[in-house]
């Protein structure tokens, strides 16, 4: 039996958003809850919806994906957070695994890491994007979730 993961997804960059969503639509697994532009919607969204996973910039108007989080966090903490974000200094990736999210995806690596982030992230797991070397040594010492989330991919 398939489990559909339900997911809301969080760009303020409309076509970038758009291509994410039209690859989430294609696998069988994944639902599109909803999709919002600004840290304020996300908040809202993340409340109201309480989806399994929830893909976030971290560059967000109204209020950044990293406050966005943690409020999240507080609102539907069952729900799984991957950034997806341009930023990748190791300040800023350590910053937003320590809001709570599981996972960090580099835009630029994005083609390769999206699924098998969401995968490690939907399975309680913690995904740092190749190349973010600092922020990964950091990921031992953090305590992993043991939500059960269930996630079958093709």
């Amino acid at each position: 039996m398939r489990t559909m993961n339900s997911v809301l997804l969080v760009e303020d960059f409309g076509p970038f958003r758009a291509l994410v969503s039209s690859l989430l639509r294609e696998k069988p697994d994944f639902e599109v809850v909803s999709e919002a532009s600004d840290g304020l919607e996300a908040v809202r969204c993340a409340e109201e919806l309480d989806p399994d996973l929830i893909l976030m910039d971290i560059g967000l108007p109204g209020l950044n994906g990293i406050e966005a989080a943690r409020r999240i966090r507080e609102l539907a903490p069952r729900s799984r957070i991957v950034f997806l974000t341009q930023e990748g200094s190791s300040e800023v990736v350590e910053e937003a695994l320590s809001s709570g999210a599981l996972g960090y995806v580099h835009k630029p690596r994005a083609g390769n890491d999206l699924f098998p982030a969401v995968a490690a992230v939907l399975e309680g797991k913690q995904f740092v994007s190749d190349g973010l070397l600092a922020a990964k040594r950091n990921l031992a010492a953090r305590p992993v979730s043991t939500l059960p989330l269930q996630l079958q991919l093709d």
